[in-house]
């Protein structure tokens, strides 16, 4: 009987594999088209994942947290959730830990383009059990490494040549930013400056219509929300250019310290035994639920606080407090192998950073100086640039949300001064973990002359699937 249906099947696969042979040859005639057609593709199905990741983690996070819930809540459930994310992320979804940009770079740069189907599927529900629980860290890196993995698996399906399965790893990066930020022009540079390292990369315009499609769904599906309510931003005095300079030195230094923090923590877990790596994350949800018992706003990326520091409403002291809690809440969550990204909490840091400092210059200088909003949200700024290094990328994405012309000015002096001091003292970047064991790979001359990704992943050329450095990608 087994043997008479595997006969019978045999002719229904022959058939389905020829159909599908042709169809890729007659496809890898039409390239460039069915380059142009993919990146739409990618833009409506990464808008898809993102819109899904938002209702998901929403939803999930109201059940986990009604309102006037208890507060042992809110530290069993993010032990609870971090103990069982680990499991799955050390059994199942290995590629999934961390924010995913390191692992999307990896791809680009030393693994042509390869990222599973297992991995976009295992980020995408690690990633939002995980947040819904309440660990501090942003659904947009994970988000990146989703909308990456959909072009890679769409272009591998369809036979596409490795180069250009590349080619759509950033197509798929721009899409996400677009619709986890609303912000669909920060989106394609943050694609170029970021994912490619080349602001003349030859796949701008795929670049530039899958961030257009993916904002466009995610408008049609939630509507014309921005992701933050900002206020109206003046120039009251032109002394304020020197505060906002201030403001961008304290931001490098607490971009360098938040810097150091996750890379050395992350070097201590690294380090441990191999069989223990699926409890890491519980560190990080035992760190989160015992600060969360005492202070709520520290669970969850919390942009609602965010939104409360942009209204100026938020009280000086809880502001201070917060910087130091999300500071370490963050880094040890990070550096644990928790699923999630540090987009959304540099923003906090900023946001609660610049309305402390806005609030002390405008108690001082009322009548020379804005509100503390306009800090606040000259803070996320120059937080981004100090921790992701996008500094123009930043400018672009505030400039979006605000729509304001004047607040480029502000913007670019924290920005770049923020940038200028985290690149000076703390020359690796967040987002770059993964040197600590390049040695295995890389020539010495190359860490030593290339400690940007692009350049030592070229130095280094392509890589086997389970070799040592793509091994490093999994946290």
């Amino acid at each position: 009987m087994a043997s008479a249906s595997t006969a019978e099947n045999r002719p229904k696969e022959r058939w389905w594999t020829i159909l599908r042979s042709r169809l890729i040859a007659h496809l890898q005639q039409r390239e460039e088209q069915v380059f142009l057609v993919l990146s739409l593709l990618i833009g409506a199905l990464t808008g898809l994942a993102v819109v899904a990741f938002i209702v998901v983690t929403e939803r999930l996070g109201m059940r986990l947290y009604p309102v006037g819930s208890a507060a042992w809540r809110r530290v069993l459930i993010p032990v609870a959730g971090s103990l069982a994310m680990g499991f799955l992320l050390y059994r199942y979804f290995p590629n999934a830990r961390g924010s995913g940009v390191p692992q999307t770079k990896a791809a680009l740069f030393a693994g042509d383009g390869f990222i599973s189907l297992r991995t976009v599927l295992g980020k995408f529900f690690c990633t939002a059990t995980t947040l819904a629980s309440g660990i501090p860290l942003g659904r947009e890196g994970p988000s990146v490494q989703v909308g990456a993995g959909i072009g890679s698996v769409l272009g591998r399906w369809l036979g596409l040549r490795p180069e250009k399965v590349k080619a759509l790893i950033p197509v798929g990066a721009a899409a996400a930013i677009a619709a986890a930020f609303n912000t669909p022009m920060a989106a394609v540079l943050f694609s170029l400056e970021e994912v490619m390292g080349d602001m003349h990369a030859p796949i701008l315009g795929s670049v530039v219509l899958a961030s257009a499609t993916s904002w466009a769904v995610l408008r049609l599906l939630l509507g014309n929300n921005p992701l933050f309510k900002v206020p109206q931003y003046t120039l009251v005095h032109p002394l304020e250019l020197a505060i906002y300079a201030l403001l961008g030195i304290a931001g490098g230094f607490l971009s360098v310290a938040f810097t150091r923090l996750l890379l050395e923590m992350r070097k201590f877990f690294l380090h441990l035994p191999k069989s223990t790596r699926w409890w890491h994350p519980v560190v990080g949800g035992v760190t989160v639920g015992l600060m969360g018992w005492f202070v709520p706003q520290v669970l969850g990326v919390g942009y609602s606080y965010v939104g409360s520091a942009l209204d100026g409403t938020m009280a000086l002291k809880l502001m201070l407090l917060l910087v130091v809690l999300k500071l370490f809440g963050v880094t040890v969550s990070y550096a644990s192998g928790n699923a999630g990204g540090i987009f959304g909490p540099s923003l906090f840091l900023g946001a609660m950073l610049g309305g402390a400092i806005g609030t002390v210059a405008h108690s001082l200088l009322p009548g020379y100086t804005a509100t503390p909003g306009a800090y606040a949200l000259v803070g996320m700024g120059a937080l981004f640039a100090g921790i992701v290094r996008a500094p123009m990328t930043s400018v672009l994405m505030i400039f979006e949300m605000t729509r304001d012309y004047a607040v480029i000015v502000p913007l670019m002096i924290a920005n770049l001064t923020s940038f200028f001091i985290s690149s000076r003292f703390q020359k690796q970047p967040s987002t770059m973990h993964w040197p600590i064991r390049m040695a295995f790979i890389c020539p010495a001359t190359a860490l030593a002359t290339s400690p940007t990704s692009e350049l030592c992943f070229r130095s280094c050329g392509r890589l086997p699937r389970f070799s040592p450095l793509r091994c490093a990608f999994r946290m």
